[in-house]
Parts: C-alpha cells; structure tokens; sequence
C-alpha cells in the first residue's frame, strides 16, 4: 500500500478541465493529472434523470493533500455537487510513486 492516491473529477468541458488540472499543478496538490475526453455520464438529478457529455479528470497525488485539493477543486468547479472520489493506489512502480511524491506539497 501506498500513501499516494489516484482522484476522479468530472467537468462539463474540456476548457474546465484543463482550469483545474493546472491550479492543481501549479499549486502542487498534483503532479499529474489526464483529461480524458468525450465520456458520457448517466445520472439522477433533483429527481430528473440526467444523459451529458463530460471530461474525467484523473488526478495523481498523496492522500494528506486530498481535503485541500478538494476544497480547491469546489473553488474552481461549475458545478454545486462535483464528482471529487479519492481512490488509493494500493501498487505502483516505485519511480512513479517516488515522482508523486516529489512533485506534490
């Protein structure tokens, strides 16, 4: 087990996305984060059930970081209930983890 986690976000767009993964970065509460484009997400919301096109953001950090980095994402983020799901990495190439490490605060 590692002390690293890997986080999903979801964003409306693209732009958004790239907003946030940059904060992120810049402010080391990441040292990676992919966009991957072009999902779609079915949902229920306020009672209505919901079929949209998003971007998942999956983020690279260390589990002490997550409740700061997720007051930053709500900071940044459009929507009221963004999706923000701490996940461990429960193994990992050791360099990576290691570069995790180094490149977050």
């Amino acid at each position: 087990m590692t002390d690293c986690i890997v986080v999903l976000i979801t964003a409306p767009q693209e732009e958004e996305a790239a907003k946030i993964a940059k904060s992120l970065i810049d402010e080391r509460l990441a040292a990676c984060v992919n966009i991957v484009k072009n999902i779609r997400s079915l949902y229920r919301w306020q009672g209505t059930l919901e079929d949209e096109g998003e971007v998942l953001l999956v983020v690279k950090t260390q589990e002490r970081l997550f409740e700061d980095l997720m007051h930053r994402v709500q900071q940044l983020h459009s929507y009221s209930v963004p999706e923000i799901i701490g996940l461990p990495i429960v193994k990992g190439f050791e360099n990576y983890i290691q570069w995790i490490k180094e490149e977050t605060g």
